[in-house]
Order: C-alpha cells, then sequence, then structure tokens
C-alpha cells in the first residue's frame, strides 16, 4: 500500500489501515522501529483515569423502545388523540 509523503512530512494511513486499527479523527498512535529498521504503526489505547467517559447520548444510542408507531409518536408530540 504505498502512500505520498507531503513536504510537511505527514502520509494519509489507508482506510483499510485505519479500520483495522480502529482509528479515528483524534486517535492517538505510535510508530515503533523494529532491530530490522522496519517501522510498526499501533494504536495508543488509553486506560485508566485518562480514558474519556462515554457521551450521555452514547449511553442512549438503541435505547428507543415505546413500541410505538411512528405515526403514534407524531400524534403524540402534536397532541391529538
Amino acid at each position: 500500500m504505498p502512500t505520498t509523503v507531503t513536504t510537511k512530512g505527514q502520509v494519509t494511513i489507508p482506510k483499510e489501515v485505519r479500520e483495522l486499527l480502529g482509528i479515528k479523527p483524534g486517535s492517538a498512535v505510535t510508530f515503533d522501529m523494529n532491530e530490522d529498521g522496519s517501522v510498526v504503526l499501533n494504536k495508543v489505547v488509553r486506560r485508566g483515569a485518562a480514558t474519556r467517559p462515554a457521551s450521555r447520548f452514547a449511553k442512549l444510542r438503541g435505547r428507543a423502545t415505546a413500541g410505538m408507531t411512528t405515526a403514534q409518536i407524531m400524534a403524540l408530540t402534536r397532541g391529538e388523540d
């Protein structure tokens, strides 16, 4: 998977690699050099107090289980009987 280095020394991590490692915008990564001169990219896994808590909205995802149809919900929000 060749990529090009920019004038600022930046490279784009290929999508397949980002998906494999779970790298998203804001993720921290390290570059480790092996004895043979090869370089390995690793995602930094944060643990402990430095871990950012899940947002209050993330906790609620997939929880809308009122068992109502869209039409019933719309009627309820409109104040219809």
